[in-house]
């Protein structure tokens, strides 16, 4: 079963353009990776320390697997994480 994150970010002040600058290789790495079937990234247009990561894997376990990737760690767990004020994940299973 497709199985879905909806991912909200928020940076800390002054992190918004080192989080939009690290965005696009995230997003290029995951997308190669064999159990993604889209990944997406979105800043808000009113607010620029928000983002929204949209994330869909073949199923749960090739999310769990994204999760142990080298990209992941250095990107989202290492350069990331510690710049942002919030981090919100949601799961989601697509119904039709």
């Amino acid at each position: 079963m497709t199985y879905v994150i909806a991912a909200h970010w928020r940076a800390r002040d002054g992190e918004a353009e080192t989080i939009a600058e690290l965005l696009p290789e995230l997003v290029q790495a995951c997308k190669a990776e064999p159990g993604v079937i889209e990944f997406i990234a979105h800043r808000s247009p009113s607010d620029p320390n928000d983002f929204f990561l949209y994330e869909q894997y073949r199923d749960e376990a090739a999310f769990i697997e994204h999760q142990k990737t080298a990209h992941f760690k250095a990107l989202v767990l290492e350069r990331a994480v510690p710049r942002l004020a919030e981090r919100e994940r949601l799961p989601f299973s697509i119904l039709a």
